[in-house]
């Protein structure tokens, strides 16, 4: 049953207060001084089902399998009757309170219809950057963060479940990760010293690994005003980790001209209010006055709404994004235009000084999608056109090389026929016309003429049969 050795302890999740309880504390204690947190979402859990590769949890007489080369820490809250378990070479199960692992005995359960082995999925697939395993907790319904400000930014309290089993990749972005603390196995880390101490023992090589670094002590958000996030120069990275499930490419955006808001990795729909304000300027204030005065009107239900401090051309203004979840209806717009509108009757209250728009083109309609088809079928056309031309040329250039094609110049071909009188070369049209032409039957109405005649003097063509009307004309 066991391949090697491991560190199988019992500790207990019980207590007056269980884990839920305690991270609702501690969330109040930090909404009560303002302070900002990440929250980390995955764990490496034996009870999860999409820790598993069948997406389920091990039934009675299953045989599960961890990966061998892989370091992980697994918590089991539960019993389990198995068959049979490949363990890795180094890792560990922890077992809450009332958990077991037992021997199935022969029996199995058919509604989980056991064959293959259970396989554990790779615990090394969680990484820091992915904005996905991370939340706030808190943000209130209709709020959103840009990609960049959903990792944790420099001024952020990290928390990862206390009770909980977790593996984490760091890197590998440029440069180390900056926090302001972590909290991890029931130890808050606010000092480099610690939390350096920490991964570098067995508990922290566990849970944390990769080639990047990770660093705490960084000063609190005291600005009213709001901070910059400071995950601009991790942001490639942090888009790669969130695009990989897409096999790295944006979905395209459903309008025309979207926009790409600062900290965001794909284009959206929407609009982007730009502010600039004076020190009396209360980012929190303004996002509450936007829920209250704004995204709860029936005409913008539909809007998501994220407000941050960015950094642009060397200065900080505030980015104001209007995204439409449904459908385009220009919602978005609409709000951006009444915001304009509130800077400048409220902009000395609030503390704006000034205010700017941009706006997303209109929808993306059938018309305009079959039209970008239509252009490039075209284009597809025209290419593979010229690609024939030029296979057609190269193969009439070969057969002639081959000489089983010929061709002569016009001067040296022989004469049609040999009956034929001799001809002049004019000078005017540079071809061979000739002196006179066999005459052909017309009606009894209308004379034998001869089909051309050649006026000599001046080198040029005329037709006894329209001579008539010309002179007439004259």
């Amino acid at each position: 049953l066991v391949r090697d050795s491991h560190a199988i302890s019992d500790r207990s999740l019980g207590g007056e207060m269980g884990a839920l309880g305690r991270v609702l504390l501690w969330l109040q204690l930090c909404a009560m001084t303002r302070a900002a947190y990440k929250l980390w979402v995955p764990n490496t859990s034996f009870d999860t089902a999409s820790n598993w590769n069948q997406n389920r949890t091990p039934c009675a007489g299953d045989a599960v399998q961890f990966p061998a080369d892989k370091m992980v820490s697994v918590l089991v809250r539960d019993s389990h009757a198995i068959s049979d378990m490949l363990l890795p070479l180094d890792g560990e199960l922890v077992l809450a309170s009332g958990a077991a692992l037992s021997a199935a005995g022969g029996d199995s359960d058919p509604a989980c219809n056991p064959g293959a082995p259970l396989l554990f999925r790779n615990p090394d697939r969680f990484s820091w950057l992915d904005p996905h395993l991370w939340s706030s907790g808190t943000q209130a319904p209709g709020l959103f963060s840009v990609d960049a400000e959903r990792v944790p930014c420099s001024y952020d309290d990290v928390l990862f479940p206390r009770d909980g089993s977790f593996r984490v990749a760091l890197g590998p972005g440029p440069n180390p990760v900056h926090v302001r603390s972590v909290s991890a196995v029931g130890q808050t880390f606010s000092r480099d010293e610690d939390l350096t101490a920490f991964l570098a023992s067995r508990e922290g090589r566990l849970r944390f690994h990769g080639s990047g670094a990770l660093r705490v002590g960084s000063q609190a958000c005291t600005d009213a005003s709001g901070c910059v996030c400071g995950n601009a120069e991790m942001l490639p990275w942090i888009c790669a980790s969130l695009l990989q499930p897409l096999g790295g490419r944006c979905p395209q955006a459903a309008c025309q001209d979207p926009l790409l808001p600062q900290g965001q990795c794909c284009d959206l729909c929407g609009a982007i209010v730009s502010l600039t304000h004076d020190p009396t300027f209360d980012l929190e204030r303004y996002r509450a006055r936007l829920l209250d005065l704004f995204l709860k009107q029936p005409q913008y239900q539909g809007l998501q709404v994220a407000v941050s401090k960015v950094l642009r051309d060397a200065h900080t203004e505030i980015q104001v994004v209007l995204v439409e979840t449904e459908h385009a209806t220009g919602a978005a717009g609409q709000l951006g235009h009444a915001l304009l509108q509130d800077a400048v009757a409220q902009g000395s209250v609030l503390g704006i000084v000034s205010a700017t728009l941009r706006q997303s083109g209109k929808p993306m309609t059938a018309d305009s999608e079959l039209n970008q088809s239509s252009s490039g079928a075209g284009l597809a056309g025209g290419v593979a056109a010229l690609v024939l031309l030029a296979l057609l040329g190269t193969v009439l250039l070969l057969l002639h090389r081959s000489g089983r094609l010929r061709w002569r110049r016009h001067e040296d071909a022989e004469p049609v026929s040999a009956g034929l009188p001799l001809g002049f070369r004019n000078p005017i049209f540079d071809a061979i016309v000739f002196k006179q032409q066999p005459s052909v039957e017309l009606p009894d109405s209308a004379q034998k003429v001869d089909i051309l005649d050649i006026d000599t003097k001046f080198g040029c063509f005329v037709n006894p049969l329209f001579a008539g009307e010309a002179e007439a004309e004259a």
